[in-house]
């Protein structure tokens, strides 16, 4: 079993736990914006802290148990985790009261905070450092984590102050790309595509496998649902002007008073 140091223990598992924690606090006041009762607010996120943490022991202990190791003669079962907690996530977004603590004012920048701490993922760039991982896997996932993580602030600063255009949706998209990048170069050299020293195992063990498995999945639900809001928000921002513009048209703007 691998046993990595304790600091990179605790630096592993600080990371995903800040990311959730701030999910739920993202869903909360998201929950309070659109005008929900505080009780259904505060049931919004206790539910999600049962969902996030609930998953994360459940992780913990298969990953314990060595139900992730990946060989070519058996189910890939970290994929397996990875995809259905992602289509979880995804499916319960589409609760009614959860959708709409979404689709809050202001909720985009809300979604954005939370990768703030992927920053954390300079655990990567440590394990490879110990020997622990290889450079072709620890340095797009731990550089491209790194990097995300600190774009995040400005991004949000951006997003509330009206001013982020295009900019969000590229950090979005960036995000998405680093984690399925980082998912698929884990996911060959886990069937030795290409085999080299050292392996990519300890992604299937703790800790490392709380973050493929809960940390990923929850990550790439934060993208995806700030591209729906943004995407919302671009469909409903040409409503007001058209409508000043079929005034303008029809002679119907009132005139200015002298």
């Amino acid at each position: 079993m691998y046993e990595p140091p304790v600091y990179l223990w605790i630096l592993t598992i600080a990371g995903p736990v800040a990311i959730a924690a701030w999910a739920c606090i993202a869903l909360y006041a998201g929950a309070i914006g659109a005008g929900l009762e505080r009780r259904r607010a505060v049931l919004i996120t206790g539910a999600a802290v049962v969902v996030f943490g609930g998953w994360f022991i459940a992780t913990a202990v298969i990953a314990g148990r060595g139900w992730y190791d990946t060989r070519s003669d058996q189910v890939p079962w970290l994929a397996v985790a990875v995809v259905g907690y992602l289509g979880t996530l995804l499916a319960l977004s589409r609760v009614p009261m959860v959708a709409r603590a979404l689709h809050a004012p202001g909720m985009a920048a809300r979604l954005v905070l939370p990768h703030s701490f992927r920053v954390a993922g300079v655990f990567f760039l440590l394990y490879m450092a110990l020997g622990h991982l290889p450079a072709l896997f620890a340095l797009p996932a731990g550089l491209g984590d790194i990097a995300t993580g600190i774009a995040a602030p400005f991004v949000a600063r951006r997003l509330r102050h009206g001013t982020a255009g295009r900019a969000a949706i590229w950090f979005n998209v960036y995000g998405i790309i680093d984690v399925v990048t980082s998912l698929t170069i884990g996911t060959l050299l886990g069937f030795g595509i290409p085999d080299i020293t050292p392996s990519i195992a300890p992604i299937n063990e703790l800790p490392l496998a709380i973050v493929t498995t809960a940390n990923v999945p929850l990550m790439v639900a934060l993208n995806l649902s700030c591209l729906f809001v943004l995407a919302r928000a671009s469909r409903s921002a040409p409503a007001a002007p058209s409508m000043a513009g079929a005034l303008t048209s029809s002679g119907a703007a009132p005139r200015a008073v002298r």
